[in-house]
């Protein structure tokens, strides 16, 4: 698929984008179509979209990178909070020279992914948003003392891993933070407003079951909060809901991930 609005700057590269007091490892396969940048879950890897990537092909032209402090390259910062994700997605699309994009998110990402395309009109294809980005007041006080103690009791073995670039080099307590911040811009009246707001097209792929830290049916709980988002934009609708959970989502069910990109790029064509 081709893209007129596609950068100049084509060929394949990677490296290192400076962004504010770091540099994060981004990944450009070049190429004249349609760039797409991958936003990942709020401490994985670009790693997890080589499925997607695969499945979608050289039709496109894939745009990922590693977060602050994720992965084996991306540097440490001083800030951590969710507008300096949002501004990571401008700094590494103006380093690459793209104009316009389609964006996908997950977890986290997914998050990303709705604001920087509600802030984004013009530039913004459109959103694939997988398993995240669901308005639910799920954060109360009692959910951020779980958050804190997971995250502590979590780093006797994160810790040792982060030289492989598995698990992110933060302490607990920012981890927690980062992910107390997510429950806060999840609740439905800050969330509900971005979402109401998008004018480019959106599709959701949901997935069934848990994730960490999650208990019993609070994760579909959480999910059930998209039907009144769904119900009110008609550019927002959910492409497929799949059978395999929120951390698996991208290894099992790759296929309806990219047949969403599909679907995106050509009603945003």
């Amino acid at each position: 698929m081709t893209n007129d609005s596609a950068s100049s700057t084509s060929t394949a590269w990677s490296g290192l984008v400076p962004v504010d007091d770091t540099a994060l490892a981004v990944t450009d396969t070049g190429g004249t179509g349609l760039p797409i940048v991958y936003l990942n879950g709020q401490f994985a890897t670009q790693g997890y979209w080589r499925r997607t990537i695969a499945d979608l092909g050289t039709g496109y032209r894939h745009i990922t990178f590693d977060e602050r402090a994720r992965g084996k390259r991306s540097g440490t910062s001083a800030d951590y909070s969710f507008e300096a994700a949002v501004r990571d997605v401008d700094a590494v699309l103006a380093a690459r020279g793209v104009e316009k994009a389609l964006v996908i998110g997950w977890s986290y990402g997914a998050v990303v992914a709705a604001h920087w395309a509600q802030r984004n009109p013009g530039r913004t294809v459109g959103a694939v948003l997988v398993d995240g980005a669901f308005p639910h007041d799920w954060l109360d006080d009692a959910m951020e003392v779980r958050i804190r103690k997971l995250f502590r009791r979590m780093s006797w073995f994160t810790v040792p891993l982060r030289i492989t670039g598995i698990t992110p080099r933060m302490t607990a307590a920012e981890q927690a933070e980062s992910n107390i911040e997510l429950g806060k811009l999840s609740r439905e009246s800050a969330l509900a407003p971005v979402l109401n707001d998008i004018s480019v097209p959106v599709r959701y792929v949901v997935a069934s079951g848990t994730s960490l830290g999650s208990k019993g049916d609070e994760q579909e709980q959480i999910r059930a909060g998209l039907a009144a988002t769904t119900a009110g934009n008609p550019n927002i609708e959910i492409s497929a809901k799949v059978p395999s959970n929120h951390g698996a989502i991208l290894t099992k069910d790759f296929r309806a991930v990219a047949d969403a990109v599909r679907e995106v790029a050509a009603l945003g064509s």
